[in-house]
């Protein structure tokens, strides 16, 4: 497998995690997101979209991090990033869909380019928003989960692999998590599992 990837890209960092837990190979493809090749026609070609990540799986390339990862939980089923019992599968999608449906795509590089160009947003404004949107999620995913050592239990789940690519993100923006001692907890047992430390930004060939 190859995965077209940026080392900062929360979206592609969960692929990262993702593949690790399934002790899955595959050779990362870095696409410089500043620079905008995700825009150029090379990529465009393996994503329309313009955005990371994308999977190549030999036969075709698959795009959208949720997409990808149900197909990796369908595909390798071990181990599973979801529990047999079906309500504690719906409290852990709920905390994943609010870092991936409400807080990511906010804060979202396009997002924020956007804010800054067009819209004539100064930097201490697009901060703001970035932090604003951080608390909102993380207010609700810090009442939500149950921390034992993992978001839900013993082992890594869906939550911890959206949970942690965010905290990266708050901490990257020196934010405060004080508030946060459930969202804390999670991450540093997280940082100890290799499968997370192997996907950490620091660790990709793109790292500057």
């Amino acid at each position: 497998m190859k995965l077209y990837s940026y080392f900062r890209s929360s979206a592609a960092y969960r692929v990262r995690i993702a593949l690790n837990l399934k002790g899955l190979s595959y050779s990362a493809v870095p696409v410089n997101l500043r620079q905008g090749e995700q825009l150029e026609a090379p990529y465009r070609s393996i994503n329309p979209q313009g955005r990371v990540p994308a999977l190549d799986i030999g036969d075709t390339i698959l795009t959208q991090s949720p997409a990808i990862l149900e197909y990796l939980e369908e595909t390798h089923p071990e181990p599973p990033f979801l529990p047999a019992d079906p309500e504690m599968r719906a409290r852990i999608r709920a905390v994943s869909a609010i870092v991936g449906c409400d807080i990511h795509p906010l804060n979202n590089l396009s997002v924020l380019q956007y804010l800054k160009h067009t819209l004539g947003h100064d930097q201490a404004q697009i901060d703001a928003w970035y932090a604003h949107w951080i608390r909102q999620g993380f207010d609700a995913i810090e009442r939500l989960i149950r921390p034992g050592s993992y978001a839900f239990g013993a082992h890594p789940t869906l939550a911890d692999i959206y949970i942690v690519p965010q905290v990266f993100n708050a901490r990257r923006m020196d934010m405060a998590l004080d508030a946060y001692p459930n969202i804390v907890a999670v991450d540093a047992a997280c940082s100890g599992h290799p499968a997370f430390q192997a996907a950490a930004p620091d660790q990709q060939p793109d790292a500057v």
